[in-house]
């Protein structure tokens, strides 16, 4: 199951997965694009190991690295507790 967490000011949409057996986190990020229909992307947490990454610049995947690494923490507790709607005290 996919938890929404984050829309970007470019309409990206950033969502994570329930925390794995493995103590990783799948976030999964796509914009709309009028040419090619979606961009997406996957980082893993805790590594943020990059993977199927479409569509998007190298310039926009370190702009999304940014704003993982600075929320990183809130998508591995959310990841735990059910996403944002079910996460205690927010």
């Amino acid at each position: 199951m996919m938890f929404p967490f984050l829309t970007l000011d470019d309409q990206t949409e950033i969502v994570h997965s329930e925390m794995r057996a493995d103590g990783t986190v799948k976030v999964y990020m796509e914009k709309p694009d009028a040419k090619d229909c979606f961009h997406s992307a996957t980082c893993i947490l805790p590594g943020y190991k990059w993977q199927d990454i479409e569509g998007f610049t190298h310039e926009e995947i370190s702009r999304y690295q940014q704003v993982i690494e600075s929320t990183a923490h809130l998508i591995l507790r959310f990841s735990q507790e059910g996403g944002f709607d079910n996460a205690a005290g927010f």
